[in-house]
């Protein structure tokens, strides 16, 4: 009985997702995408155990997603790069380390007109880390 309550813990996920968070922004290796800029989605998923933390209906026993917002928000309109997969890997460890209640966090960064040949929506990369317990 005892194992199946400790199974039990250890399978409890909660996960709070905010999705199509939408700027506009200047990332790109090309001139003319740091000059005229383009639109990024991102979407975040914060892993956090809802399950055992949120008892009471209390904003103190939750992650604010309203405050995760405005920091992506902040962070994005407050830093250029080359490269999507820098701009994810450094706001990777911005969220990680304000938030440090969350055991995990995903990004996915959309960004559209992209200057390539060929048909397609726009071109997404994926980032994963989790909180270090060292």
């Amino acid at each position: 009985m005892i194992d199946m309550l400790i199974l039990r813990e250890m399978m409890t996920i909660g996960c709070i997702r905010i999705n199509n968070m939408t700027f506009y922004t200047y990332n790109g290796v090309f001139p003319e995408e740091q000059k005229l800029g383009q639109k990024l989605e991102i979407d975040a998923e914060l892993g956090y155990p809802i399950e055992q933390q949120v008892r009471h209906d209390e904003l103190d026993e939750t992650v604010s997603y309203a405050d995760v917002y405005e920091t992506v928000k902040t962070f994005v309109h407050a830093h250029h790069y080359r490269l999507i997969e820098s701009l994810a890997n450094q706001l990777l460890t911005q969220v990680l380390n304000n938030y440090p209640r969350l055991t995990s966090v995903t990004l996915r960064i959309r960004k559209y007109g992209v200057p390539m040949a060929g048909v397609y929506d726009n071109v997404e990369i994926e980032v994963h880390g989790g909180q270090d317990n060292d």
